[in-house]
């Protein structure tokens, strides 16, 4: 079997599938490793890296795509077009301007992120082309799938750069200082959402000196919170149905959401730095802090809003833009991981090996249909979508 990996073409894309260190555990595997040319140069990792560990490489993704069975993708599909723009140089994985899953054959394979929440036009081809695809972000919240998981390693990522986003835009610095001239006091930080990102941005902001509140609707995750040292936000609503599926956030109903926005407002005013990181999967990320929180807060305050790429937990983020409002400013960064892509292809291609070695016996890709991590990421098989949620999403 030939594994083939790919130079990212999605919008600001500097990662890759694939680095050297996990190499030698494919090969050992019995599978044989073929990648495009440069394609891990924009995270960090030259050809010759991958020459050293027996890579063949070629000179274009067309060449990739024609002798893998395999092929390996950070984003595919509708994820790479998850900005509503084209792609990062303005050319497609295969040069003809057409996304790679219609590039494929009947009998390939596709692992990657490939946001199968919202239909695109890479679905009917995979159908079609009678191609097995995975989608990475389905990994299901078990023990088992924990080294598979992208999204937990890719929101680390993004929490820490969340935090120093925040620093980088504020006006003021972090920790206390006591100086001649007098003390300077600590930031004040709200981090909302504590999930894997939103963890990671409590224990960040904590590590620059500033004083951290966090709030999540599941009750749960105070004793993680206040183990960071933060303090956690309780308000009195009934969240005994906040967890959904896999442990993560269930989208709640309006006037859930109405409630908490009216207690929240205090904390929000009271903050120097609001970093939101709640969001729900497959869904619009809920409004949680709304253009009245924003105007009470103090001018010079930032809000990072790390959802804004599904909508926004802020009233008034931009996806990809830095907006003024009041004084304060909220920031809407997309794909964080990715601007740290040199440890982020690290994590993300342990993530995908590991989850594609689980799938090969003796050198050989064989799937077990039965098994619960590859029956909840598979997106395609023989022309079906197997997922009856998938399915209907898609619109299929």
């Amino acid at each position: 079997m030939t594994v083939g990996f790919l130079r990212e073409t999605a919008l600001n894309e500097h990662r890759v599938a694939m680095v050297p260190a996990q190499i030698p555990s494919l090969t050992k595997a019995g599978l044989t490793v073929v990648m495009e040319k440069g394609a891990g140069e924009p995270a960090g990792y030259p050809d010759e890296q991958y020459r050293q560990r027996e890579v063949s490489i070629l000179e274009s993704a067309a060449a990739v795509i024609e002798q893998s069975d395999i092929i390996l993708c950070v984003r595919a599909a509708r994820a790479a077009e998850a900005t509503g723009k084209p792609g990062g140089d303005g050319s497609s994985a295969a040069g003809s301007g057409e996304p790679v899953a219609c590039r494929l054959r009947e009998g390939q394979t596709l692992i990657g992120l490939l946001d199968p929440y919202a239909p695109h036009d890479s679905f009917r081809c995979l159908l079609d082309r009678k191609v097995t695809s995975f989608s990475m972000e389905l990994m299901p919240r078990i023990t088992r799938a924990q080294s598979m998981d992208p999204l937990s390693s890719m929101a680390n990522l993004a929490g820490y750069r969340s935090v120093l986003i925040a620093a980088d835009h504020l006006p003021r610095m972090f920790p206390m200082m006591m100086t001649a001239a007098g003390t300077v006091v600590p930031v004040r930080v709200l981090v909302v959402g504590a999930g894997v990102a939103g963890l990671q941005a409590i224990a960040t902001a904590r590590r620059l000196g500033g004083v951290v509140s966090a709030y999540d609707i599941r009750p749960e995750v105070k004793e993680q919170v206040t183990s960071l040292g933060a303090r956690f936000v309780e308000m009195e609503l009934d969240t005994s149905e906040s967890e959904g599926e896999g442990g993560y956030a269930r989208e709640m109903g309006e006037e859930f959401y109405r409630k908490q926005r009216e207690m929240m407002g205090s904390v929000v005013a009271e903050s120097d730095v609001v970093i939101t990181t709640a969001s729900v999967p497959g869904k619009r990320a809920p409004v949680l802090v709304t253009r009245d929180m924003v105007e009470r807060m103090k001018p010079g305050s930032i809000i990072v809003d790390v959802a804004a790429e599904r909508g926004g937990n802020c009233e008034l983020a931009e996806a990809e833009g830095n907006v003024k409002h009041n004084g304060v400013t909220i920031v809407g960064p997309v794909n964080l991981a990715g601007d740290l892509p040199f440890t982020a292809s690290q994590l993300y291609a342990r993530n995908i090996a590991t989850f594609l070695l689980s799938m090969v016996k003796e050198g050989d890709f064989s799937p077990d249909l039965e098994d619960e991590i590859v029956s909840a990421t598979m997106v395609t098989r023989g022309g079906e979508v197997p997922n009856d949620n998938i399915r209907s999403a898609l619109q299929l």
